[in-house]
C-alpha cells in the first residue's frame, strides 16, 4: 500500500512540476469576439408643414423594406421651422429635443437626414449611405430590453459591449412612436388631417447627448432607465432606441418593443 502511495505522490508532482513550468501570460489565450452586423440609424428631420417630407418618408419606408426593419432603424425627428407645435385647433409633433437638434447639426432645409450621424444628406441619397453603411461591421453590441408596469412606467435595460477594440462614446435611448395620425401638408399643397406618420420621435430617456460610457473589448457594461409614458401615446405603437455613438458617428443602434411587465411575471 505505501508503494502505491508513494506512485501516487511522485505523479501528481510530476503533474504540478509539469504546470508550473507554463507562464501565467500563456495559459489562457484571448479570444476575439465575433464580429456583429451593423445597423443604420436613419435621423429623418421632417416637418407637417413640408410638402416634400412626405415623398422622403415614402423613400424611407421603401429602404426599410428592402433591408428590413432590424437593419435600419429609423426616426422621425420633427422640427425646425418647418415643423409644428400642438396648439388649440392643430396637433402637433414637434419637441423642443427636435428643435435643438435641428439647430445643432446647422440645418437650414427640410428633408434632411442623417445617416448613423454621418454629413447632412438630401433624401435622395440615404439609399447609397445606407448601403455603405451596412456593409462595415459594428464595433459594439447593444442588448436592450423594455417593459411597463400598470402605473405607466418604463423599465428599459441596456447592455453595451465592445467587439472590437476599447470604446468611447455615449449611450442615447430613446422613445418612439409609430403610426400617429396628425395633419400633413402634402406634395401638392393640400391638408391631409389624417395622414399616418411613421416613426415619431416623442423623447430622450437620458438627455439631450445621453450618457457617456467607456467599454473596454471583451466586456460590457450595464445601464438601467425608468421613464413615465405619457398618456396621450399608444402603448401598443412604442418602442425604444438605443444607440452608441462618438465623434466618428453612429457605432450601433437597436430598437426594441415594449413588453407588460406584470403579463411577463405571471
Amino acid at each position: 500500500m505505501k508503494i502505491k502511495a508513494y506512485i501516487t505522490l511522485f505523479v501528481v508532482a510530476l503533474l504540478m512540476a509539469a504546470c508550473s513550468n507554463i507562464d501565467e501570460d500563456e495559459r489562457l489565450i484571448y479570444v476575439k469576439p465575433a464580429p456583429v452586423e451593423r445597423c443604420v440609424l436613419v435621423e429623418d428631420f421632417t416637418g407637417q408643414r413640408c410638402v416634400n417630407c412626405p415623398t422622403a418618408s415614402l423613400e424611407l419606408e421603401k429602404l426599410i423594406e428592402q433591408y428590413g426593419e432590424d437593419a435600419i432603424i429609423a426616426v422621425s425627428i420633427h422640427s425646425g421651422p418647418l415643423g409644428f407645435h400642438t396648439n388649440p385647433r392643430f396637433y402637433g409633433l414637434s419637441t423642443d429635443v427636435g428643435d435643438t437638434l435641428y439647430t445643432h447639426w446647422g440645418f437650414d432645409f427640410q428633408p434632411v437626414g442623417l445617416i448613423d450621424r454621418g454629413s447632412p444628406a438630401e433624401f435622395t441619397s440615404w439609399g447609397t449611405l445606407i448601403r455603405e453603411e451596412l456593409q462595415k461591421t459594428a464595433p459594439v453590441e447593444i442588448d436592450l430590453g423594455v417593459a411597463y408596469d400598470d402605473s405607466l412606467q418604463l423599465s428599459i435595460n441596456t447592455q453595451v459591449k465592445s467587439v472590437d477594440g476599447n470604446i468611447q462614446g455615449k449611450l442615447q435611448v430613446w422613445v418612439v412612436e409609430d403610426s400617429v395620425t396628425a395633419f400633413q401638408m402634402m406634395p401638392d399643397g393640400t391638408r391631409n388631417d389624417t395622414y399616418t406618420h411613421r416613426h415619431v420621435f416623442r423623447a430622450t430617456v437620458n438627455g439631450l447627448w445621453g450618457d457617456d460610457i467607456t467599454v473596454q473589448e471583451g466586456y460590457a457594461i450595464d445601464k438601467e432607465y425608468t421613464f413615465p409614458i405619457d398618456v396621450e401615446w399608444k402603448i401598443e405603437n412604442l418602442s425604444v432606441i438605443a444607440f452608441v455613438y462618438n465623434e466618428s458617428g453612429v457605432l450601433q443602434v437597436t430598437k426594441a418593443k415594449l413588453q407588460n411587465a406584470d403579463s411577463v411575471e405571471e
